[in-house]
């Protein structure tokens, strides 16, 4: 009865560890990008990461931007150590950049990149709670 235990307590250990939940997933807050910020939920898509605006703000609170629902994260692949690489999508200019970010904490570090990375816009996000 042992024998049979100890393998199935590795493997239910392990299943429970395939399910478990992305430290990245849930709904950030954007910094300010001419003049309106958005809540972006981050959701499992395949094996990466993709945020979707979810609420948009300006000046005189929310409103309904005309990119609610969009992916403005797309397909960012866990590399380790908080680290993820795909690409973003900028609504100001409808242009996608090689884009990477750097979890730590409650703080979400983005960067959209050209030039094979030589040249980046950055923000840091923070986790609505």
């Amino acid at each position: 009865m042992k024998h049979l235990i100890a393998p199935l307590a590795v493997t239910l250990g392990l299943t429970t560890a395939a399910f478990a939940a992305d430290p990245i997933e849930g709904t950030w807050k954007t910094q300010p990008d001419d003049g309106s910020y958005a809540h972006v939920a981050m959701k499992p898509c395949g094996s990466a990461v993709c945020g979707t605006i979810a609420r948009t703000f300006n000046d005189s609170g929310e409103y309904k931007s005309p990119n609610l629902g969009k992916t403005l994260v797309i397909d960012m692949v866990p590399q380790g150590g908080g680290a993820y690489e795909g690409k973003v999508w900028r609504p100001s200019n409808n242009k996608i950049y090689i884009g990477k970010m750097d979890l730590s904490g409650d703080s979400l570090r983005l960067r959209g990149c050209v030039a094979g990375g030589l040249i980046c816009s950055k923000q840091t996000w923070t986790r609505v709670k």
